[in-house]
């Protein structure tokens, strides 16, 4: 009889980190932290690489390995820790909180096609700030039908494009060493070790939040844990390859930047445009005009689908499939013929709608761009501490959770290093509300920080609604399936 019943298909380690290297690191995660800290990102990233992402991608395997039978991801271990009511926030937080980066990611998507059809950043002086939300919008929809109705979309998309950006990426150090190779000189002067070390002052620590966002997220695939044919084993593999793959691009990534790039003038609109900027500098060197500019606008369109395609289809499960149903409406639970949370992504997409709006009060595309760029770094952090609380927990009743991957086994060390990535991150998120683009003191820099407050405050509050309907509806008698 098992030989008539169909084999399932597991997804492989390699494939789970590839899916996991979308949503933790990009070009542009180089970019935008070079904008604010210059050559002194190499250092940054040196020691963020070992004083947080190595610590939190290993917890994220010992908690994956813990709770190898869940499917919710962090609302699982949450819950798991500490009950289903904090559960059910941490998975709204947690969820929440990502949708101005998946905005940000639709954005993206605009502005890559942008490139691809002017082959020049002209769009941002063109495009109105209710066109450039419209086709957010029409973004959004088209990855609701992709996830809806394509089948083994969301591995295909992260395949292809993370296997894509790590490629370019790995292009872009080739030839930048090939260009410092040929006696060229590097475009920011001088070009030493001291300038490699930032200035440790109050505008530096407002930053750590946005390099915290560029490096958290691997969590976002442990959902899939139960789809490995030996999550508890697996699972820990492809955090390490993730690991590996955040160093080379970050560190590496930061130092050819400085090569093709004067750091001290930097473009105003580096954040949005300046991944572009670098492919294209890079072909002018190497007189092959704009070849570099659209392999790159390519692979940046195909790698934002992947994110997209994981952010909404992985925190959408992450909330909607592991929470404790009694704080949710029945519609939310719903699920279509193929499992999927169709109503979910809708609140998705309605949300990010919401905050879209806001942030298009601003003055233009760039400042739009900026100020949900860098909301990540608030409130992402934030939610990254429920992480840690859960590792800390079932650090401290380690009897009560075993686990086949161990982070650390002297319990003390590691309860040492759980406490240093929870005040470093909550620390982070707090300071990252001055981390402004704009002129200090002028209306928009008031504005920015405005909507730093207001949007996280919506966010929460929504949260706080819904408990309030699936109460009603049960009193009601509507919340039977």
């Amino acid at each position: 009889m098992d030989d008539l019943e169909p084999k399932k298909k597991f997804i492989s380690w390699p494939v789970i980190a590839l899916m996991d290297f979308v949503t933790v690191i990009g070009f542009d995660d180089i970019i935008y932290n070079f904008r604010n800290q210059g050559l002194g990102t190499v250092t940054t990233w040196i020691l963020m690489l070992f004083l947080f992402v190595i610590p939190y991608e290993m917890m994220v395997g010992h908690l994956g390995s813990v709770f190898s039978k869940e499917g919710g991801g962090l609302s699982s271990w949450v819950r798991g820790t500490w009950g289903d009511t904090w559960g059910y926030i941490a998975a709204w937080i947690y969820w929440v909180v990502g949708l101005p980066y998946v905005v940000d990611v639709a954005n993206s998507m605009v502005i890559s096609f942008g490139w691809l059809v002017n082959g020049n950043p002209s769009m941002q002086d063109h495009m109105s700030n209710s066109m450039f939300a419209l086709l957010t919008a029409v973004i959004f929809t088209l990855f609701i039908f992709i996830q809806h109705h394509l089948r083994n979309s969301l591995q295909w998309l992260g395949i292809i494009g993370g296997g894509a950006m790590f490629i370019m990426t790995i292009l872009y150090v080739i030839m930048t060493f090939a260009y410092l190779g040929k006696g060229n000189m590097p475009h920011t002067e001088p070009f030493t070790i001291k300038s490699m070390i930032p200035k440790f002052n109050f505008t530096y620590f407002t930053t750590i939040g946005l390099f915290i966002f560029a490096m958290n997220g691997s969590e976002y695939v442990a959902p899939y844990v139960t789809e490995m044919k030996d999550g508890k084993r697996d699972f820990p593999k492809a955090m390490w390859m993730l690991a590996i793959m955040t160093g080379f691009l970050t560190v590496l990534g930061s130092f050819s930047l400085g090569v093709f790039f004067n750091a001290h003038h930097l473009p105003n609109d580096l954040k949005m445009n300046g991944s572009y900027y670098a492919f294209q500098y890079m072909g002018e060197e190497f007189g092959m005009g704009r070849f570099f500019l659209y392999a790159f606008a390519v692979t940046q369109a195909i790698y934002m689908m992947a994110q997209l395609a994981v952010l909404i289809d992985a925190g959408t499960r992450m909330f909607l499939s592991d929470t404790a149903k009694k704080y949710l409406p029945r519609q939310l639970t719903k699920l279509d013929n193929r499992g999927l949370p169709i109503n979910g992504y809708w609140l998705t997409t309605g949300i990010c709608m919401v905050i879209m709006v806001l942030s298009a009060t601003l003055p233009n595309m760039n400042s739009i761009f900026n100020q949900l760029l860098n909301l990540n770094g608030i409130v992402s952090p934030f939610a990254t501490c429920f992480l840690f609380t859960s590792f800390i927990w079932v650090r401290l009743k380690q009897d009560k959770y075993p686990s086949e991957f161990v982070y650390i086994k002297n319990r003390k060390l590691a309860l040492t290093v759980g406490w240093w990535c929870l005040i470093l991150t909550f620390g982070a998120a707090c300071l990252s509300v001055f981390q402004v683009d704009e002129p200090v003191g002028s209306a928009a820099y008031w504005h920015v920080i405005a909507l730093n407050i207001i949007e996280p405050i919506i966010m929460v509050g929504i949260g706080a609604i819904l408990p309030l309907i699936a109460r009603a509806q049960r009193r009601s008698g509507k919340y039977a399936d």
